[in-house]
């Protein structure tokens, strides 16, 4: 994919993103507010980047865990956005395996599982800067009218 002519905020190396999730992600300033990353998208997956700020930890001065499923979540909408149909999540679980602190990077990255009629099931995996697995997180995915960028099909490059 050739990159675009003007850099794009959030998203180190826009070759690696398809124009479907480029066109998400001007309009996700949710996971633009908390310095995400968007690394990179591919049709059925999705990794993001996040390095925990000081306003992220809880009481006992760990990252909450409200934003590791934020990452995680946000993974999990451009993996099952890839295909150019809009999707929302219809469920998610986490479960946290490791306090990330204060500084850490973390990396979640979502594989698609299976997807069949209108229903996707997501898996995501959130690292530290060290590999270690901080948290998994499956989502469930559910169809609904649209396409993010009409007539583009998933890979496309911008």
């Amino acid at each position: 994919m050739a990159a675009p002519a003007t850099p794009i905020a959030g998203v180190p190396d826009a070759s690696r993103v398809s124009e479907i999730a480029l066109a998400m992600w001007v309009h996700d300033t949710a996971s633009q507010s908390l310095g995400m990353e968007l690394i990179e998208v591919s049709p059925g997956g999705a990794t993001l980047r996040m390095t925990v700020r000081r306003d992220f930890l809880n009481g006992l001065g760990s990252c909450h865990g409200g934003y590791m499923f934020l990452l995680a979540d946000s993974a999990f909408a451009f993996a099952c956005n890839s295909h150019n149909r809009r999707a929302v999540a219809a469920g998610a679980q986490i479960e946290f395996l490791a306090p990330p602190m204060q500084g850490d990077v973390l990396t979640a990255r979502a594989e698609e599982v299976h997807a069949a009629g209108r229903t996707g099931f997501y898996d995501v995996t959130v690292t530290d800067q060290n590999g270690r697995r901080v948290a998994i997180f499956r989502g469930r995915s559910a169809l609904v009218k649209g396409e993010h960028v009409p007539g583009a099909q998933p890979g496309d490059a911008r």
